[in-house]
């Protein structure tokens, strides 16, 4: 596969079994916006020494992977989609909800707003966490046109920012293993 194609040179690109679009698309902002989640919880991993730290964002990296086909993907498209590959689910809220209150009994959470900053790892995951919200709000924006036809993609971008922010304070509080 190379790496270059061409064929958005003129500022379009095509949804996911679905039309070409100018890459300034409500759908392009919200995936695109997805990417650089991917890309930041990625530097959180590299830079946190806690391997559970590791593997759950891992994990996540891998369902924003999946969030953003569907979120690629135009409505009418959605069932052929979801025939052939995995879905968000609330199953996938539910496993968030589950490591929030495993993470919650093992740190003090904050009576004050939390200044990111005590480690590169956790301020990295804030981060993360920050850019989560900007895509809920673009999921937001779609979602509101009907272009979101799976409304488990809302709870859990809106789960995962709140995840992100419980595991920054669990890898600011628990030392390495």
């Amino acid at each position: 596969m190379k790496t270059f194609n061409k064929r958005g040179d003129k500022g379009e690109t095509s949804l996911f079994f679905g039309p070409r679009v100018p890459k300034s698309d409500p759908h392009c902002e919200a995936y695109g916006t997805i990417d650089e989640a991917v890309a930041a919880i990625g530097l959180a991993r590299a830079l946190s020494r806690k391997q559970p730290v590791r593997d759950m964002l891992l994990t996540v990296q891998k369902d924003l992977f999946t969030l953003a086909g569907e979120l690629a993907t135009p409505p009418e498209a959605r069932e052929r989609v979801a025939r052939r590959y995995p879905t968000i689910t609330s199953g996938d809220v539910d496993r968030l909800e589950g490591l929030i209150d495993s993470l919650e009994a093992k740190v003090r959470m904050p009576e004050s707003f939390v200044i990111p900053g005590k480690s590169a790892a956790s301020a990295a995951i804030h981060l993360s966490r920050a850019i989560v919200r900007r895509a809920e709000r673009r999921v937001v924006s779609l979602q509101r046109t009907g272009q979101v036809p799976n409304q488990e993609i809302l709870k859990y971008l809106n789960r995962l920012a709140d995840f992100l922010f419980t595991l920054s304070l669990y890898e600011e509080t628990i030392r390495a293993k």
